[in-house]
């Protein structure tokens, strides 16, 4: 019997443990995390950084999406770093090292297939237009890197290139690769909005 007594008494306090871990860590943990991030100056980074334009999301100032030209011969886009994400891997890095054949033949490819497009010599291409971030979806590039572009996005775009300049520096902050970094997104919608909105 009294073994019995104890397996309920046990059990009891079992389950109580139970609906109390249930109802603070599954409902009012949760309900305080999102009231959190319903403060003013929060909201925007906890659904996701997302920017809009006309009202319409247009992608998110955290994520890197490289953007396709129509017609590559007319480019007007800043363009990010490359990506290492596949669709089986939605996120992360090559994990080759810097011996690995493969991975020096694609920053070679890269580096060849960037100073044709910007018209400059392999040499003047920065490290981070070759190779891939560690997230492979980095949103900023470096300063170096806008600049290299900034002549044919000019062109393409038909701006004065110190207008370009003047867009590049005012989206850049610290928020770059161990230096000061330049979001291509918002430098994009930035061009765009400067060329009248025609790409």
């Amino acid at each position: 019997m009294t073994s019995v007594n104890t397996l309920v008494k046990q059990t009891w306090a079992g389950l109580r443990v139970l609906v109390v871990l249930t109802v603070l860590l599954g409902i009012l943990y949760p309900l305080a995390v999102w009231a959190f991030a319903r403060i003013p100056g929060l909201e925007s980074n906890a659904e996701g950084s997302v920017v809009t334009r006309n009202g319409q999301a247009v992608g998110s100032s955290l994520i890197g999406v490289d953007p396709v030209p129509a017609d590559p011969a007319h480019d007007p886009w800043f363009h990010t770093r490359p990506s290492a994400v596949t669709p089986e891997m939605p996120s992360g890095a090559s994990n080759k090292g810097p011996y690995n054949e493969d991975l020096v033949k694609s920053i070679q490819e890269r580096r060849a297939a960037i100073a044709q497009r910007e018209g400059v010599s392999p040499g003047q291409v920065p490290p981070d237009a070759v190779t891939a971030s560690g997230s492979g979806l980095d949103p900023a590039i470096s300063v170096a890197y806008a600049d290299l572009q900034a002549q044919r996005v000019a062109r393409n775009a038909g701006l004065p290139l110190d207008r370009v300049k003047q867009l590049i520096e005012a989206n850049t902050s610290g928020a770059g690769i161990g230096v000061p970094g330049v979001n291509v997104l918002p430098l994009n919608l930035a061009v765009q909005a400067a060329a009248g909105g025609a790409h």
